[in-house]
């Protein structure tokens, strides 16, 4: 077993903990669509692994927005030591350079490797979910609460009576273009999925180009890296896309929707500061009153009370005079 294989076995056990038992509770529902071996079941209970799983990583994810958030704020002090020791490549001045910017890291608190560490946490956890999915597309049994039995079901498996969990668009595209007999509900399913998975990788780049980077970064060569990121990701999906058995696909679908919506909240509320969702969250945030601090927390204005005009007390017999004689 390798170093990997150690790495991967707690992670792929929980994971299939969580599969077989969302298919144990749908498979429970007596609804005749969800049956033991059905490919309905094995999809939902899919979609409820990738929801427990990206939901128990969210702290994780807003700590890698928030240091992210750090790096971007402290950017400015970092391009002035750059800009200090530029065309300077003797050993003294990089040690200098090199001294000002520990300094720099550590008076503002910050560090390059924090926005990095959430993201290695999460490959294992992505690397386990796929690697049970995928040996479960093929009928074996995995490492934990996904036994034989259960991965057979699972390799068995069909939508719509006839679109095996396990197929693929390439592999029936072969037998289409070989003349041979072929499944048309794999590929239109496939087809389907491909478009959903491409679409929604695209808009999840496209809310970070358009409105979460400040003008500085906008004049940085990294937007024009993030402007191809944008086209070059969503090709990935497309091509690498018709390879994925549909049950993986059903696993990948779902990530990326998670994804998107994740981002557009986190944009909403944890915007970048100077870019466009900066300022449309000020504006919201004004109109209800109140204003951010420097450091990023809302603060609440409340409108000074209006002075309330005493009303001096008035005799018995005043009140008659001012009310009239009765008729």
């Amino acid at each position: 077993m390798d170093i990997l294989s150690v790495i991967l076995w707690p992670l792929k056990w929980v994971v299939e903990l969580l599969l077989v038992a969302f298919h144990w509770l749908f498979s429970q529902t007596g609804i005749a669509a969800l049956g033991y071996d059905e490919g309905l079941t094995w999809v939902l209970s899919i979609v409820g692994l990738v929801i427990v799983v990206r939901a128990a990583l969210i702290p994780i994810f807003v700590r890698q927005i928030k240091s992210q958030r750090k790096m971007l704020e402290v950017a400015p002090q970092l391009k002035k030591i750059q800009d200090k020791y530029k065309g300077k490549k003797d050993q003294f001045s990089r040690e200098a350079m090199s001294r000002e910017t520990m300094a720099m890291y550590k008076r503002t608190g910050t560090n390059p490797l924090s926005s990095c560490l959430p993201l290695l946490l999460q490959m294992p956890i992505f690397f386990a979910l796929f690697s049970v999915l995928n040996d479960a597309q093929r009928s074996n049994a995995g490492v934990g609460p996904l036994n034989q039995s259960l991965a057979e079901s699972f390799g068995n498996a069909t939508l719509f009576g006839n679109a095996p969990l396990h197929d693929t668009f390439a592999s029936q595209w072969s037998l289409w273009t070989a003349g041979d007999p072929f499944n048309l509900t794999v590929m239109v399913i496939a087809a389907v999925m491909v478009v959903l998975m491409t679409a929604s990788q695209f808009i999840t780049q496209l809310q970070i180009v358009s409105k979460n980077m400040s003008p500085e970064t906008k004049a940085s060569p990294m937007f024009k890296q993030q402007r191809i990121m944008l086209y070059l990701l969503p090709l990935v999906f497309a091509f690498s896309g018709v390879a994925f058995p549909l049950g993986v696909m059903f696993y990948w679908l779902t990530s990326n929707i998670w994804t998107m919506v994740q981002q557009f909240i986190v944009i909403r509320n944890m915007p970048t500061p100077g870019s466009e969702a900066a300022k449309a969250r000020e504006e919201r945030l004004a109109r209800k009153g109140k204003l951010i601090a420097s450091d990023g927390d809302v603060i609440v204005v409340e409108e000074p009370k209006k002075p309330v005009q005493r009303q001096q007390p008035v005799s018995k017999n005043r009140a008659k005079k001012q009310i009239g004689p009765k008729k």
